[in-house]
């Protein structure tokens, strides 16, 4: 039976863009403040002719939809136009974190084969030491000149985008010491700042500072959220402390981000200098790393609630990341609260359900998902299987409904919001010919929530720690570093009956004192 409904025209039309949602604050707020880098104010007119030429300028350089740029900079203005410049033009701005040392930066550039790459003067080096430094658009003089002079891209740009099409590829730790690229699109971005502003209360205008590295989910899509809604964004160039409390004395701002082990020094600056907070309405991500009382003394001090969070770069702030810290109270119980705008299953390794209370690998579906891992059918076959998205992570689910955390399925660490696996230290050790075995693990940190410790077995007695750490400086990035090596001789790895290194018997020896 004929419905007599054009479904292609309807799907069309109900797919806004990112940039296509940007327009339409050039429109509705032209002289509204969109960016404030506190040497720069721009209003969303001008913001937005700057987007345009940016996005002219990498027309002009072959790219096109599909096509990635790659940006290797600090939290700056020019990289909030990069978001919006490939949004204009269907392109995909991979985001490079300039953490990773330049064997890593390599791995992840070949992987996205860019048409054009940006960068900031102060990264440049590594793209030197890369050899791309040649055909990179550098901002600076420079790049304003080139701006000036390009021709902005028309809005017609906007018809030939879809909101499926990828927007950016944001790099995840892979379980073979690699990353792996997630790629997010149009979609995922609007609805995962819709669920922002619904769980958390944040309101259109509201200001944004965007201060955590803006290679990261976090900052990216709070950027981005903002701008697509008519709020002003103040790029913050790393954490500091003394910025951001000026920025909290004067600015109403809705979710300020604060990382596990800054959470406390920001506390301490803000009673330091008694800086009283305008208006917060949410504070902080992952509490389950933050000390308790660092989240009561931080929620007093800014009169807001605490984000007790559990999203992922895949997933947005789902699946269940909707339960606030009350103001003022050190939390003893952290369950988390599942959003409404998913669906949950906890399945057993034959993805099946488990019963409440039985431990389960926590899948998802919804419409904040990303859209896969870059070039990585196997990682995606795997992840996606059954139509659910498979996290990693082991949840209980408790009568209430709430969800306990438990483990991940793939071990991994969290050290002050980054994410390190134990292979990617591993690899490393193992490379050297005079390490038998090694083993990473977790430890507490009271500032930092967890640090990887490694176990080494050596075949020559002659390596020592200093030599170790060393190798691991030249290839590592700085917060993958191991804080602590241990060395035990080859026969007392604990293993299972497969073979394999039980982490878990490694933490007790930690917890016992040794390599404390």
């Amino acid at each position: 039976m004929s419905t007599g409904l054009d479904v292609a025209g309807v799907a069309r039309s109900s797919r806004s863009t990112v940039a296509g949602l940007l327009a339409q604050q050039l429109k509705l707020n032209p002289q509204a403040v969109a960016v404030d880098d506190g040497a720069r104010r721009l209003t969303y007119v001008q913001f937005g002719g700057r987007v345009r030429r940016l996005a002219g300028l990498l027309a002009g350089r072959g790219v096109g939809r599909g096509d990635r740029v790659a940006i290797l900079s600090e939290n700056r203005l020019e990289y909030l136009e990069a978001y919006f410049a490939a949004a204009w033009l269907g392109a995909i701005l991979a985001c490079q974190n300039w953490r990773l040392s330049v064997g890593e930066l390599r791995h992840c550039l070949d992987l996205v084969e860019p048409t054009a790459v940006l960068v900031s003067p102060r990264h440049r080096p590594k793209l030197d030491e890369l050899g791309r430094a040649g055909a990179a658009i550098e901002f600076g003089d420079r790049y304003e000149a080139a701006l000036a002079a390009a021709e902005p891209a028309g809005f017609d740009r906007l018809e030939a985008v879809d909101a499926e099409d990828p927007l950016l590829i944001l790099y995840t730790s892979g379980t073979t010491g690699l990353p792996k690229g997630a790629v997010i699109g149009h979609r995922a971005e609007i609805v995962r700042n819709l669920v922002i502003r619904a769980e958390f209360g944040v309101a259109p205008d509201d200001t944004f500072a965007a201060w955590s590295p803006l290679y990261h989910m976090g900052a990216a899509e709070c950027s981005i959220g903002t701008l697509m809604t008519g709020g002003k964004v103040i790029p913050v160039d790393g954490f500091d402390q003394a910025r951001l409390a000026e920025v909290i004395a004067t600015e109403p701002l809705g979710w300020l981000l604060l990382m596990p082990g800054m959470v406390g020094a920001f506390a301490d600056e803000l009673e330091r200098r008694g800086i009283a907070a305008r208006s917060v309405k949410v504070c902080g991500v992952m509490a389950d790393l933050v000390p308790p009382a660092d989240i009561a003394r931080i929620t007093k001090l800014l009169g807001a609630p605490y984000a007790n969070t559990f999203g992922a770069t895949e997933t947005g702030c789902p699946p269940c990341s909707s339960s606030l810290l009350p103001v003022g109270e050190a939390p003893v119980r952290l369950s988390k609260r599942q959003s409404p705008f998913c669906e949950v299953r906890l399945v057993d390794p034959d993805d099946n359900e488990v019963p409440d209370g039985a431990p389960g690998e926590l899948a998802m579906r919804g419409p904040t998902l990303f859209s896969g891992y870059w070039r990585n059918p196997e990682a995606n076959a795997h992840d996606f299987r059954g139509g659910w998205f498979h996290m990693g992570d082991v949840f209980v689910r408790n009568p209430d409904g709430t969800l306990d955390f438990v483990d991940r399925v793939k071990y991994l660490i969290k050290s002050g919001g980054e994410n390190i696996y134990p292979a990617e230290i591993e690899r490393v050790l193992l490379a050297d010919p005079r390490v038998a075995d090694a083993a990473v693990v977790r430890r507490p940190d009271p500032k930092w929530g967890e640090v990887p410790v490694a176990f080494v077995a050596r075949r020559d007695d002659v390596v020592t720690e200093d030599e170790l750490y060393a190798r691991c400086r030249a290839e590592l990035a700085g917060y993958k570093q191991p804080k602590g090596i241990v060395f035990i001789g080859a026969d007392e790895f604990p293993r299972s009956a497969s073979g394999k290194i039980q982490r878990h018997e490694l933490e007790k020896r930690l917890a016992t004192g040794e390599g404390a």
